[in-house]
C-alpha cells in the first residue's frame, strides 16, 4: 500500500535539503522564513556564531490578519528596515522549504524593495 508523507513533513525535507546549501555567514547572514497558518516570520541568522540578529513577525507588527500578502510585505519591509540599522546589507535566503510563491515570494521581494541585496 502507498501511503503518502503529510504536507509538513514534505516541508521539513525540502528544509533539509535547502539547508545544505543555504549558509549564512558574518558577512551575508541568512533571512529565514517561517510560515504558519495565521502568521509569518522572518529572522536574520548568523550561522557561524548560532546569532539571531534581527527579526520580525506579523504578530510582533498586531497586523489584523497575518496570513496574507500584505502582513508577509509589511514583514518584510520591517525586517529589511531593522537588518539595515544593524548594519546589515546583503543576506542569503532561506525559503524554509516552502515554495517561492505567495507570501514567501512577497516578503522576499518586499525585503530587496526595502534595501536589502540577496
Amino acid at each position: 500500500m502507498i501511503t503518502k508523507k503529510s504536507s509538513k513533513k514534505q516541508t521539513q525535507v525540502r528544509h533539509a535539503r535547502i539547508r545544505k546549501q543555504v549558509f549564512g555567514s558574518t558577512e551575508r547572514p541568512r533571512l529565514a522564513v517561517y510560515r504558519s497558518g495565521q502568521h509569518i516570520y522572518a529572522q536574520v541568522i548568523d550561522d557561524v556564531q548560532g546569532n539571531t540578529l534581527v527579526s520580525a513577525s506579523s504578530l510582533q507588527l498586531k497586523l489584523d490578519k497575518g496570513s496574507n500578502v500584505e502582513a508577509a510585505k509589511a514583514v518584510g519591509r520591517e525586517v529589511a528596515s531593522r537588518a539595515k540599522g544593524a548594519g546589515i546589507e546583503a543576506v542569503v535566503y532561506d525559503r524554509g522549504g516552502n515554495l517561492y510563491h505567495g507570501r514567501v515570494a512577497a516578503l522576499a521581494e518586499a525585503a530587496r524593495e526595502a534595501g536589502l541585496n540577496f
